[in-house]
Protein backbone atom coordinates (compact mmCIF):
# COMPACT_ATOMS: atom_id res chain seq x y z
CA UNK A 1 0.00 0.00 0.00
CA UNK A 2 1.03 3.56 -0.59
CA UNK A 3 -0.57 6.84 0.39
CA UNK A 4 -1.68 9.18 -2.38
CA UNK A 5 -2.03 12.84 -1.39
CA UNK A 6 -4.08 15.38 -3.36
CA UNK A 7 -4.61 17.99 -1.95
CA UNK A 8 -2.47 17.84 1.16
CA UNK A 9 -5.49 17.42 3.48
CA UNK A 10 -6.86 14.38 1.60
CA UNK A 11 -5.18 10.99 1.83
CA UNK A 12 -6.32 7.67 0.39
CA UNK A 13 -4.66 4.34 0.92
CA UNK A 14 -4.15 2.74 -2.46
CA UNK A 15 -5.49 -0.77 -2.29
CA UNK A 16 -7.06 -2.12 -5.46
CA UNK A 17 -10.27 -4.01 -5.18
CA UNK A 18 -11.99 -2.56 -2.11
CA UNK A 19 -15.78 -2.79 -2.31
CA UNK A 20 -17.28 -0.01 -0.22
CA UNK A 21 -16.70 3.72 0.17
CA UNK A 22 -19.01 5.58 2.55
CA UNK A 23 -18.34 9.26 3.10
CA UNK A 24 -20.64 11.02 5.59
CA UNK A 25 -18.64 14.28 5.28
CA UNK A 26 -18.13 14.64 9.01
CA UNK A 27 -18.92 17.67 11.07
CA UNK A 28 -17.57 20.92 9.71
CA UNK A 29 -18.66 24.45 10.29
CA UNK A 30 -21.40 25.44 7.89
CA UNK A 31 -22.72 28.88 7.09
CA UNK A 32 -26.22 29.51 8.45
CA UNK A 33 -28.39 32.59 8.48
CA UNK A 34 -29.90 35.08 6.06
CA UNK A 35 -28.03 34.98 2.76
CA UNK A 36 -27.84 38.77 2.38
CA UNK A 37 -26.11 38.98 5.78
CA UNK A 38 -23.88 35.95 5.28
CA UNK A 39 -20.12 36.13 5.14
CA UNK A 40 -19.44 34.86 1.61
CA UNK A 41 -16.18 33.26 2.73
CA UNK A 42 -18.24 31.19 5.18
CA UNK A 43 -20.68 30.36 2.37
CA UNK A 44 -17.76 29.18 0.22
CA UNK A 45 -16.32 27.25 3.16
CA UNK A 46 -19.56 25.27 3.42
CA UNK A 47 -18.61 23.75 0.05
CA UNK A 48 -15.69 21.92 1.72
CA UNK A 49 -18.17 19.05 2.02
CA UNK A 50 -18.53 18.85 -1.76
CA UNK A 51 -14.78 19.13 -2.34
CA UNK A 52 -14.20 16.34 0.18
CA UNK A 53 -16.66 14.18 -1.70
CA UNK A 54 -15.17 14.92 -5.11
CA UNK A 55 -11.68 14.13 -3.84
CA UNK A 56 -12.72 10.88 -2.16
CA UNK A 57 -14.44 9.71 -5.36
CA UNK A 58 -11.62 10.86 -7.65
CA UNK A 59 -9.01 9.14 -5.52
CA UNK A 60 -11.02 6.14 -4.38
CA UNK A 61 -13.17 4.98 -7.33
CA UNK A 62 -10.26 3.94 -9.56
CA UNK A 63 -9.11 1.52 -6.85
CA UNK A 64 -12.52 0.01 -6.17
CA UNK A 65 -13.70 -3.36 -7.39
CA UNK A 66 -15.91 -3.07 -10.49
CA UNK A 67 -18.83 -4.17 -8.28
CA UNK A 68 -18.03 -1.51 -5.68
CA UNK A 69 -20.58 0.81 -4.11
CA UNK A 70 -20.20 4.39 -2.89
CA UNK A 71 -22.60 6.23 -0.57
CA UNK A 72 -22.44 9.93 0.27
CA UNK A 73 -24.65 11.80 2.75
CA UNK A 74 -26.55 14.99 1.94
CA UNK A 75 -29.54 16.46 3.79
CA UNK A 76 -33.15 17.45 3.21
CA UNK A 77 -32.45 21.21 2.83
CA UNK A 78 -31.16 20.30 -0.65
CA UNK A 79 -34.79 19.98 -1.72
CA UNK A 80 -36.70 21.81 0.99
CA UNK A 81 -34.75 24.85 2.07
CA UNK A 82 -35.93 27.15 4.80
CA UNK A 83 -34.86 30.60 5.86
CA UNK A 84 -31.18 30.70 6.75
CA UNK A 85 -30.18 27.51 4.94
CA UNK A 86 -28.98 28.90 1.58
CA UNK A 87 -25.41 27.61 1.90
CA UNK A 88 -26.38 24.16 3.19
CA UNK A 89 -29.16 23.81 0.58
CA UNK A 90 -26.81 24.82 -2.24
CA UNK A 91 -24.19 22.29 -1.18
CA UNK A 92 -26.83 19.55 -0.81
CA UNK A 93 -28.11 20.29 -4.31
CA UNK A 94 -24.56 20.14 -5.62
CA UNK A 95 -23.89 16.81 -3.89
CA UNK A 96 -27.07 15.24 -5.25
CA UNK A 97 -26.38 16.55 -8.76
CA UNK A 98 -22.79 15.34 -8.53
CA UNK A 99 -23.96 11.81 -7.65
CA UNK A 100 -26.28 11.72 -10.66
CA UNK A 101 -23.58 12.97 -13.01
CA UNK A 102 -20.69 10.89 -11.71
CA UNK A 103 -22.74 7.65 -11.67
CA UNK A 104 -22.41 7.63 -15.46
CA UNK A 105 -18.64 8.18 -15.30
CA UNK A 106 -17.78 5.50 -12.73
CA UNK A 107 -20.05 2.68 -13.90
CA UNK A 108 -20.23 -0.26 -13.32
CA UNK A 109 -19.40 0.93 -9.79
CA UNK A 110 -22.47 2.36 -8.09
CA UNK A 111 -22.87 5.66 -6.26
CA UNK A 112 -25.85 6.93 -4.27
CA UNK A 113 -26.62 9.56 -1.69
CA UNK A 114 -28.62 9.24 1.52
CA UNK A 115 -30.44 12.40 2.55
CA UNK A 116 -31.34 12.52 6.26
CA UNK A 117 -33.86 14.84 7.80
CA UNK A 118 -33.51 15.94 11.40
CA UNK A 119 -31.57 13.16 13.12
CA UNK A 120 -31.00 12.83 16.86
CA UNK A 121 -27.21 12.95 16.85
CA UNK A 122 -24.76 15.37 18.50
CA UNK A 123 -25.17 17.69 15.49
CA UNK A 124 -28.36 19.50 16.64
CA UNK A 125 -27.36 22.00 19.28
CA UNK A 126 -28.69 22.26 22.78
CA UNK A 127 -28.71 20.14 25.91
CA UNK A 128 -31.28 18.38 28.05
CA UNK A 129 -34.87 19.59 27.90
CA UNK A 130 -33.95 22.50 25.61
CA UNK A 131 -32.47 20.11 23.06
CA UNK A 132 -35.58 17.88 23.21
CA UNK A 133 -37.80 20.94 22.72
CA UNK A 134 -35.69 22.04 19.72
CA UNK A 135 -35.92 18.58 18.10
CA UNK A 136 -39.68 18.44 18.73
CA UNK A 137 -40.16 21.90 17.24
CA UNK A 138 -38.04 21.11 14.17
CA UNK A 139 -39.90 17.87 13.44
CA UNK A 140 -43.46 18.85 14.46
CA UNK A 141 -44.63 19.24 10.82
CA UNK A 142 -43.05 15.96 9.64
CA UNK A 143 -45.44 13.17 8.75
CA UNK A 144 -43.52 11.17 11.37
CA UNK A 145 -43.20 13.91 14.03
CA UNK A 146 -39.94 12.95 15.68
CA UNK A 147 -36.25 13.08 14.96
CA UNK A 148 -34.78 10.07 13.20
CA UNK A 149 -32.00 7.93 14.61
CA UNK A 150 -28.48 7.26 13.42
CA UNK A 151 -29.48 3.59 13.03
CA UNK A 152 -32.25 4.57 10.61
CA UNK A 153 -29.76 6.49 8.48
CA UNK A 154 -27.31 3.58 8.69
CA UNK A 155 -30.06 1.24 7.44
CA UNK A 156 -30.52 3.44 4.36
CA UNK A 157 -26.77 3.47 3.74
CA UNK A 158 -26.77 -0.32 4.05
CA UNK A 159 -29.64 -0.54 1.54
CA UNK A 160 -27.65 1.51 -0.98
CA UNK A 161 -24.58 -0.66 -0.46
CA UNK A 162 -26.45 -3.97 -0.79
CA UNK A 163 -28.90 -3.25 -3.60
CA UNK A 164 -27.12 -3.85 -6.91
CA UNK A 165 -29.94 -2.19 -8.88
CA UNK A 166 -29.69 1.28 -7.30
CA UNK A 167 -27.28 3.92 -8.59
CA UNK A 168 -27.29 7.68 -9.09
CA UNK A 169 -30.20 8.16 -6.73
CA UNK A 170 -31.07 9.86 -3.47
CA UNK A 171 -32.67 7.89 -0.65
CA UNK A 172 -34.54 10.09 1.81
CA UNK A 173 -34.63 9.26 5.52
CA UNK A 174 -36.56 12.26 6.73
CA UNK A 175 -39.79 11.23 8.43
CA UNK A 176 -41.74 12.77 5.57
CA UNK A 177 -40.15 16.21 5.98
CA UNK A 178 -40.13 16.76 2.21
CA UNK A 179 -43.86 16.21 1.89
CA UNK A 180 -46.46 18.94 2.46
Amino acid sequence: MRVIKRPARIAVLQHDGFDILVNPAGRRERAWGPFREMDLDAFEGTFAKLWGYTNSISLGAPHMAKTGSIVLVSGFPARKASAGTAAVAAVGNAVEGFVQAVAVDIKPRRINVVSPGMIDTPMPRGAGAQREENLARMTAKNLIPRAGTADEVADAIGFCLRNDFVTGTTVDVDGGALLP
